[in-house]
């Protein structure tokens, strides 16, 4: 890989002739970085298609090419891609259709909007992986025709899709109603009865750990199930009786399910397994009389996990802030936080537990008072969690740093409304916070001095060596770096001299 000139196959202010010359010399890199450029034109993308075939599918997913463009018969890929986007010609999914090669076969079953005939082809493929594709993202007529499908892989694909008819996925669940499975991916390769070792050394063998086959096909049969728990599409009363499985997996499954009855969420609360719980915990279909009840779970995921519920924004302010202390949720904003009332806000402001504090300072949108107050905090764990808060000023953010030091420096340059002589100190600081460093090194007001304090730190000198506040002498110096994160990066900076750049990009 040429570093340099993949660098400036990405510099946003790399002209456009210069495009042009990068173009006729790319390799499948220097390729990839071409094709991702904003300003790239119709016309460049053609030209780099001719040069470098591959980059035809990054382009045709990225609109950067129509169907006039492609030639079905020597770009597969770019076609492929096409047609996923529904962008294609009905004659390349009936091509394709034909292909000799499963793995395009199998990329075309995933593609929406096929021709009828196209999708009966797909159905009745001799390669069990292109109908299972076909399954997984079939329409309802189809899926519900492949449902009874002799292989269980079809079937399990079937389960996982969304669009299956309520009354199939609850079928599937136990097999009633539809014609027996006739084989599976272990009977398929092997004689049953079969047990897959998890630590099997053959490397010709793709079988998952643990698959096996007695002739029920019974592992196939346990990840359909699996499948119709995840899906959101099953009906309720199809899966409420896993709640006994002796599989905790499908117990698992179940317990993350939102549509669940509270009797069944109850049941789920007291399993056996601490990961089937954790997985309730974050469920919105728990009441509070169950929030409470996990609240006090032994299971310290299972408390975590309640706290950082992201789909149940009310849980009980007083169970939040009992486990703020012991339940590691750490500094992020939590749902329950995010929503507070005003007066809840004043409420979490004042709590006595440093924990409390530090979790409203994660908000970004509060009072100026209380975000002045928070900052003034004598926890720095609270102070580290309102330093990133904008509208605090530069002093605020200076007397922050000289009572808490270097717990604190990283999330004050990381602050929006950070200062470049505030930056140009934090850069300064003895001894150097290495995390500070690489926020200063990424941030949009950092001066060269501060940049340059930042080039002598390991990881955060390839961000530095992107800003374009940093001098043009010293990009051009970084372009030899041994580093090839920073010699690319250099060459990527927007500062880097336009001569420069041309000198860089051979000429043919």
């Amino acid at each position: 890989m040429n570093d340099v000139l993949c660098g400036l196959a990405s510099n946003t202010a790399l002209p456009s002739e210069l495009v042009d010359r990068l173009i006729a010399i790319a390799d499948a890199d220097i390729a990839a970085d071409l094709a991702g450029r904003a300003n790239l034109s119709h016309a460049q993308a053609i030209a780099l298609v001719s040069r470098v075939e591959e980059s035809a599918e990054q382009l045709a997913y990225e609109g950067r090419l129509t169907a006039a463009d492609i030639d079905p018969a020597a770009q597969p890929h770019a076609t492929l891609a096409l047609l996923h986007e529904g962008v294609g010609r009905p004659e390349w999914a009936r091509l394709l259709a034909a292909d000799p090669l499963v793995e395009h076969r199998e990329k075309l079953a995933a593609c929406p909007g096929l021709p009828p005939d196209v999708v009966d082809l797909l159905a009745a493929d001799s390669d069990i992986r292109v109908v299972a594709e076909l399954a997984l993202c079939a329409t309802p007529d189809v899926a519900a025709r492949l449902a009874g499908h002799p292989h269980a892989e079809v079937r399990r694909a079937v389960a996982a899709n969304e669009a299956t008819p309520s009354a199939v996925l609850a079928a599937l669940t136990t097999g009633e109603g539809l014609p027996p499975v006739q084989r599976c991916l272990v009977c398929d390769r092997e004689e049953t009865p079969f047990a897959h070792d998890p630590q099997c050394a053959r490397l010709d063998c793709d079988l998952l750990p643990g698959a096996s086959c007695d002739g029920s096909h019974e592992s196939t049969v346990h990840d359909t199930q699996h499948a119709v728990l995840q899906n959101p599409a099953t009906p309720t009363e199809a899966v409420i009786g896993f709640a006994d499985h002796p599989s905790t997996l499908l117990r698992w499954a179940l317990a993350a399910r939102p549509d669940l009855p509270s009797e069944v969420c109850g049941r789920l609360a007291v399993d056996g397994t601490p990961g089937v719980r954790a997985d309730l915990a974050e469920n919105p279909a728990i009441d509070e009389a169950l929030i409470r009840e996990l609240a006090g779970d032994p299971g310290h995921d299972v408390r975590r996990r309640l706290a950082h519920n992201p789909h149940n924004p009310h849980v009980p302010l007083d169970v939040l802030t009992d486990l703020a202390g012991d339940a590691g949720i750490g500094a992020t904003l939590l749902p329950r936080i995010a929503t507070a009332s005003p007066m809840e806000v004043e409420e979490l402001a004042q709590s006595p537990n440093p924990a409390v504090r530090m979790l409203l300072a994660q908000r970004r949108d509060l009072p100026a008072g209380i975000r002045d107050a928070l900052s003034a905090d004598p926890d720095a764990k609270v102070v580290k969690s309102v330093a990133g808060h904008p509208g605090l000023s530069e002093a605020r953010l200076r007397t922050m740093v000289d009572r808490h030091g270097a717990r604190v420096l990283a999330k004050v340059a990381a602050n929006p409304d950070a200062t470049p002589a505030l930056l140009e100190d934090l850069a300064r600081h003895q001894p150097p916070v290495q995390k500070a460093l690489r926020e200063v090194a990424r941030h949009r007001d950092a001066t060269a001095p501060a940049l340059l304090v930042c080039l002598a730190d390991k990881r955060a000198r390839p961000i530095a060596a992107g800003h374009p506040a940093l001098p043009p002498p010293v990009i051009v110096e970084l372009l030899t770096d041994t580093d090839w994160r920073v010699v690319k990066a250099a060459a990527a900076n927007p500062s880097l001299p336009p001569a420069v750049m041309s000198d860089l990009v051979p000429q043919l």
